[in-house]
């Protein structure tokens, strides 16, 4: 059984359903988004915020949490009332893309941004996203080293943390992705393993198998029951983009595996940015992306397992209190 902090505990209540279910909806895209738009030219500042706004109004209120970035949407969707005071608010810290190249890619940090801003900005937690792979072990060490004291810091702002790791294809994995469906099995498992042992609260993460390749959805159960033992916290599955059908499979197998829900974007909304006219994506949003919403919001109500279960609690006891509590926090 795990103690929570009274911030942490309170981060995790917001960005969750009151029934304890991660529904969250991810909209910190930043280079994506600008492909999805493909206007042939990079859009401007004004056009990104525009799609964040759009993106937030529609869909926030369907979900327990939206995912933010600071550049275009967190601080915009709060200026521009629309985000919903009872949808949580989740920020990433990374800046767009990575460094390194291709097949070492190593997360940067967005400059001028950290932990303490997104506390002091009312956000209910921050989120990091690291490419990682565990078998190049002076890579993997240096980005455990950034989750790690990215972890301390927020626990010094008592703001829950939540980490996403990206498995990535090197050498001849690059021109058989068969071969990398197979070999990224194992390599999630053990990246759980790793991430989770370091100070973070809830773990953003691909599906752990490959359904084109892997149709055994009892083979892809037991793999997610597999995760779920790997990871010390509770866990959400993320889309990655594929189409909404599938990860209503996904997050269906994912949760009866164990997931406490999900924390999807584009099988949500990525149809609507291929739409010129803002009125008809506004309708799009408005209509199919929120029954999208509700759609797997009613998978995760029957199958996931609430974030407090996960963590050996019980809904009426989260954590202990005492008289003094507040000379000791």
């Amino acid at each position: 059984m795990k103690t929570l902090t009274i911030g942490k505990l309170r981060g995790l209540q917001q960005i969750a359903t009151p029934d304890g279910i991660f529904t969250m909806c991810a909209m910190d895209h930043r280079g994506s988004l600008r492909q999805l738009m493909g206007e042939g030219k990079e859009a401007s500042y004004e056009e990104m915020v525009e799609r964040k706004l759009e993106l937030c109004s529609q869909l926030a209120p369907h979900a327990s949490a939206v995912l933010l970035d600071p550049t275009f949407g967190a601080a915009q969707c709060i200026g521009h009332g629309v985000l919903p005071k009872s949808t949580g608010l989740v920020v990433s810290i990374e800046a767009s893309g990575y460094g390194g190249g291709s097949e070492f890619r190593l997360t940067e940090l967005l400059d001028g941004w950290d932990a303490g801003k997104i506390k002091r900005m009312g956000a209910s937690a921050a989120k990091l996203l690291v490419y990682y792979r565990p078998d190049l072990i002076e890579l993997a060490a240096k980005l455990l080293d950034m989750v790690d004291a990215i972890g301390l810091e927020c626990k010094s702002h008592d703001l829950t943390f939540v980490v996403e790791p990206l498995i990535y294809p090197i050498g001849e994995e690059v021109r058989n992705p068969a071969h990398f469906a197979v070999v990224k099995e194992q390599l999630m498992l053990k990246t759980a393993r790793q991430i989770t042992e370091s100070p973070i609260d809830v773990l953003k993460t691909e599906f752990p198998t490959d359904l084109r390749y892997n149709k055994d959805k009892a083979k892809a159960t037991e793999l997610c029951r597999q995760l779920d033992k790997a990871s010390t916290v509770p866990w959400v599955v993320l889309s990655a983009g594929v189409d909404f059908e599938l990860f209503c499979q996904q997050v269906e197998i994912a949760c009866q595996g164990g997931a406490s829900g999900f924390l999807a974007g584009r099988a949500i909304w990525q149809e609507a940015m291929h739409i010129d006219k803002a009125k008809e994506r506004t309708k799009f949003l408005a209509t199919v992306g929120a029954d999208r919403l509700k759609k797997l919001h009613e998978i995760t109500a029957k199958h996931a397992t609430p974030w407090y279960k996960k963590l050996g609690l019980t809904s009426d006891k989260l954590a202990p209190t005492s008289e003094s509590w507040y000379q000791e926090y």
